[in-house]
């Protein structure tokens, strides 16, 4: 795995390219490992299956096979089929649920180091059964990765005032919302630069914090919902632009993609959220507390990861909880997508010595991040980086170290050419 601070370097126009004959041994290396996967994949299946038996003996069941890891569609029916092949050598035979005496859930899912696969099974009104086997995985590290990706920063508003979320509204003219304490400033773009304009007061009867976060997200039936600890605010849905505030303890948007649809509440006298997720990653209803959360969508599931307030990276997908202790971090995580690339990526600061904050992209082929593009360095201390509302790029908001002025910027990744 490439440690964060790699460097990509161009490749020398003088040296010949890759001949289509070390393509193809590639092709053919590729697909013989495949083949021993997959035979692995047969044995491990037997395994499950002769847990399965010895539980339930020879008759009928129903069985339901749930991919939550990286494998792909093909290679879960594969498993799908072995494992049905040798539930049938050990005389159980799969019907319909109605036709069934029980029914298995099994479960493929994944942890660093191994393929899990649990099968839960009920019969009758007894408590459900559970075992498990594992099945080893490949070394992701032998597999060439992607050209890097570059990091770019479009600056966009600055102001004394603490910025704590941006928001872009496309439209005629474009606009921009900035999040304060005390108010939501309204600016617009005119002749290439963002003019301030109108600002809608925050009335809040309690004290705010005094390390405060918040934010902002737009809204389909409404402009936008503000959020701030013990504190929400709604637009009005018509012109003139107003405001209303209220305490409230909803949980905050983690993501701008519907796919996401899961809420977190935030600590309404600190500045992290509490764990409790609404309607929850999967089966897992909490999480460890934590400051900032980013999604990687997979083809069966959503992979969360999440920056700790334990100063731990943990990553979840429903039904696994994995902590990567080796990896530093800073505490403001966001997801975007480069539109060269299938996937997302996950933009993770880190702090310097003297104070000015980086921020680099990264990807999680498997259950470790990778980078794949160079650290971009920044004026100062990140105040806030969240996902943008395109979810193809980010905001982040960093404290100018020699003016002191909140800058907001728009951080977006394209492919090195």
């Amino acid at each position: 795995m490439p440690s964060p601070s790699t460097v990509y370097n161009s490749r020398n126009p003088e040296m010949p390219a890759p001949s289509s004959r070390v393509h193809w041994c590639c092709c053919i290396l590729l697909l013989l490992a495949q083949a021993a996967h997959a035979s692995d994949w047969k044995i491990s299946a037997k395994q499950l299956a002769d847990k399965i038996a010895a539980i339930t003996g020879p008759g009928v069941i129903a069985i339901e096979v749930n991919n939550r890891s990286s494998l792909s569609a093909a290679e879960s029916d594969v498993i799908r089929r072995a494992l049905i092949a040798s539930l049938g050598d050990s005389g159980v035979r799969i019907l319909d649920p109605n036709q069934a005496a029980g029914t298995v859930h099994v479960t493929l899912s994944e942890s660093l180091q191994n393929y899990v696969w649990v099968a839960e099974i009920q019969q009758g009104i007894a408590d459900p059964a559970v075992v498990i086997v594992s099945a080893r995985r490949p070394d992701s590290r032998s597999i060439s990765q992607s050209s890097p990706l570059t990091l770019h920063a479009t600056a966009l508003v600055s102001q004394s005032d603490p910025i704590l979320d941006v928001a872009l509204l496309e439209g005629s003219p474009r606009r921009l919302l900035a999040l304060s304490s005390s108010q939501i400033a309204v600016y617009e773009f005119k002749d290439g630069r963002w003019i301030a304009g109108q600002s809608l007061a925050i009335g809040s009867a309690a004290p705010l914090p005094r390390d405060l976060r918040g934010r902002i997200v737009l809204r389909k039936d409404h402009l936008f919902d503000a959020y701030l600890p013990g504190l929400a605010c709604r637009s009005a849905n018509t012109a003139p632009l107003a405001l209303t505030c209220a305490h409230s303890d909803d949980p905050w948007p983690l993501q701008w993609l519907d796919a996401g649809g899961v809420s977190a509440f935030f600590a309404p006298t600190r500045n992290f959220f509490t764990g409790a997720l609404v309607p929850g990653i999967g089966r897992q209803k909490s999480a460890p507390a934590f400051y900032s959360a980013a999604m990687v969508p997979r083809e069966n599931y959503n992979l969360w990861i999440l920056a700790g307030v334990d100063g731990q990276l943990h990553l979840m997908d429903g039904i696994n909880h994995q902590t990567l202790g080796k990896v530093r971090w800073g505490s403001d995580i966001a997801s975007v997508r480069a539109a060269c690339r299938a996937g997302s990526q996950v933009l993770a600061t880190s702090a310097s010595d003297d104070g000015q904050d980086s921020v680099q992209a990264f990807e999680f082929p498997d259950r470790e991040p990778v980078a794949v593009s160079q650290k971009l360095d920044l004026n100062g201390p990140v105040a806030a980086l969240w996902t943008a509302p395109d979810g193809a790029n980010a905001t982040v908001v960093i404290r100018n170290s020699e003016t002191g002025i909140y800058e907001a910027s728009l951080l977006n990744l394209t492919c090195v050419q």
